[in-house]
């Protein structure tokens, strides 16, 4: 099981010096949508291996988190009023 100090360690690692070799590749993720929001995550993070770096093909992607109630749709329909 992950603890807090191994997800705050995953979070500090730079993007642009970690071996690509390491990281997981997103479209080999598979999400349950069957299974009950907890499931779903710790499925995910066993799978992903950090939740704050993976790969898709040879482009390294960073995520952030936060407490929040917006969902991603949220930001991009905000984004694309923008544009």
């Amino acid at each position: 099981m992950i603890t807090l100090q191994d997800l705050e360690k995953m979070r500090l690692i730079d993007p642009l010096t970690v071996n690509q070799d390491e990281l997981i590749d997103i479209q080999d993720v598979e999400i349950n949508n069957e299974l009950p929001k907890e499931d779903r995550i710790s499925d995910y993070i066993s799978q992903i291996k950090n939740p704050y770096l993976c790969k898709c093909g040879n482009l390294v992607i960073q995520s952030e988190f936060t407490e929040t109630d917006i969902t991603l749709n949220d930001r991009l329909k905000q984004l694309f009023r923008m544009a």
